[in-house]
């Protein structure tokens, strides 16, 4: 059994690296064992992914809702994983603290906390109160017995605020609250990337899967990035191949879908169980 403060170590050394790692985001127990197998050396929840998953839209999920997840997922895999934490689910500073304090207890080596708030008419939290929240944060994390990787990010992007210098101000602002990577999801053009991971000193995360965002490893790379994520774009390609079988079904009366999905033995296999069906199919005319 890998302990938690292994895993704390090797998660600080990933990132550390000349060259970036690549942190897919499962959303349930099968998809993070599933990416394990693949080899990768860390894994990252989608806030967006599980909430999906469990039937519900984005942000109705809470606090203690993502922590049972997270224990799971934690308890599970022999891997580093971070989360996905939204605001850091607190109303002020103190209840961030207490999330990353929960988080931490939940097996969590990481955790991500956005400057904004889901579903409100002014989501963006204003900048004195953004930096309090990611400075809560942060000295809950150094109050562990083992290095949890903070990263604070700035959603301006994602909210219809384009504004680069503004995303940079408040990722230098986390920067000096003590955030240990920093994180503008939605930037869309390799020198706006290349820009922020000039204008800071901390390993910068990009999320690749979403509109105009397919840059390769190499390209994140010379572009200065540490840590790459794909966010829900791993479910929304599973769901979206689901839907599409769904109306091939519904529509056409037809289930070529089936030709080319993995074998019952190929993904049982790769879950710990026999590599082999557990009926026989005839596989020539009789």
């Amino acid at each position: 059994m890998i302990s938690q403060q292994e895993k704390a170590a090797a998660f600080e050394a990933l990132h550390a690296r000349a060259e970036p790692f690549i942190i897919p985001n499962p959303w349930d127990l099968g998809s993070a064992r599933m990416l394990v197998g693949q080899g990768f050396e860390a894994l990252a929840t989608t806030s967006a992914g599980f909430v999906f998953s469990q039937g519900r839209p984005e942000g109705t999920l809470g606090r203690d809702d993502v922590l049972a997840h997270v224990r799971e997922l934690c308890a599970a895999c022999p891997v580093p994983i971070s989360a996905d934490l939204e605001d850091g689910y607190g109303e002020d500073p103190e209840g961030v603290a207490e999330t990353i304090r929960r988080a931490a207890d939940a097996g969590l080596v990481g955790g991500s906390v956005e400057d904004a708030k889901i579903a409100t008419a002014s989501p963006i939290y204003e900048f004195g109160e953004a930096v309090e929240r990611v400075r809560a944060a942060v000295e809950a994390a150094r109050s562990l017995p083992f290095k949890f990787m903070l990263t604070a990010r700035s959603e301006n992007f994602l909210y219809g605020r384009p504004d680069l210098d503004d995303t940079i101000k408040r990722l230098q602002a986390f920067q000096e609250a003590g955030a240990d990577v920093l994180y503008a999801p939605g930037l869309t053009r390799l020198d706006q990337i290349a820009a922020v991971t000039a204008s800071v000193d901390r390993p910068v995360n990009v999320v690749v899967g979403l509109p105009n965002t397919q840059f390769s490893v190499a390209e994140l790379a010379k572009a200065g990035v540490r840590r790459i994520s794909v966010g829900s774009a791993l479910f929304r390609k599973a769901f979206g191949m689901a839907v599409a079988a769904a109306q091939e079904m519904k529509t056409a009366g037809t289930f070529t879908f089936a030709a080319d999905a993995m074998s019952f033995g190929e993904i049982n296999g790769m879950l710990g169980g026999a590599a082999t069906a557990p009926w026989n199919v005839e596989t020539t005319p009789s």
